[in-house]
C-alpha cells in the first residue's frame, strides 16, 4: 500500500495542483468494526494530516483516481512492465468545478498520449465538448442504441 500511495501521490499533485498528497497509516479507522485501508491525506495549505474522509465529493474522486492510476503503475512495475493499457471511469464528474475538471482531463489526456486507452462514463453535458471520440447511447424504444460522435474541440 506504500507504494501504491506513493504512486498515487505523483497524479494527485498534478490534480490538486500540490495541495494533496497521500499517506500511508498504521492507524485505523474506529467504529463497527470497520478500518479501512489505512490511508490519510496531507494538505499542503493547512499543513495538516488528516483522514481521507474529510474530503469533499470532488477531492475523493481526485484521490480515488490518483489510488486507481497509481495501482495501475505499482501493478506495471511489479508485474515485469506488463502494462495495463485500459482505464474506464464511471462518473464522479459531476462533483468537480471547472478548475477540477480542467485537471483531471490533464492527467487523462496524458496517459491517451502515453497510448493508454481512456473511458469516460459521464452524464456530464460539459464533457460532450471536451471529450473528441464519444460513443453515446441512445434510448429508443426498441432498444438502445450506439452512436459515434466526434467532439470539436475549441481553446
Amino acid at each position: 500500500l506504500e507504494q501504491v500511495a506513493a504512486a498515487a501521490t505523483v497524479r494527485l499533485l498534478r490534480m490538486s495542483g500540490g495541495r494533496y498528497t497521500l499517506v500511508h497509516s498504521d492507524a485505523r479507522a474506529s467504529g463497527r468494526g470497520r478500518s479501512g485501508l489505512g490511508l490519510h491525506v496531507v494538505d499542503a495549505w493547512t499543513g495538516s494530516e488528516r483522514d481521507t474522509a474529510t474530503l469533499s465529493g470532488g477531492e475523493t474522486f481526485f484521490a480515488s483516481l490518483a489510488l486507481a492510476l497509481g495501482l495501475a503503475d505499482v501493478v506495471t512495475d511489479e508485474a515485469g512492465g506488463m502494462r495495463l493499457d485500459t482505464l474506464f471511469i464511471d462518473e464522479g464528474f459531476g462533483s468537480l468545478d471547472d478548475q477540477a475538471l480542467d485537471e483531471v482531463l490533464d492527467v487523462l489526456d496524458s496517459l491517451r498520449e502515453r497510448d493508454r486507452s481512456v473511458g469516460i462514463v459521464s452524464h456530464v453535458a460539459d464533457l460532450r465538448t471536451r471529450v473528441q471520440a464519444q460513443l453515446e447511447i441512445v434510448k429508443q424504444r426498441g432498444g438502445s442504441r450506439v452512436r459515434h460522435r466526434t467532439a470539436s474541440l475549441t481553446d
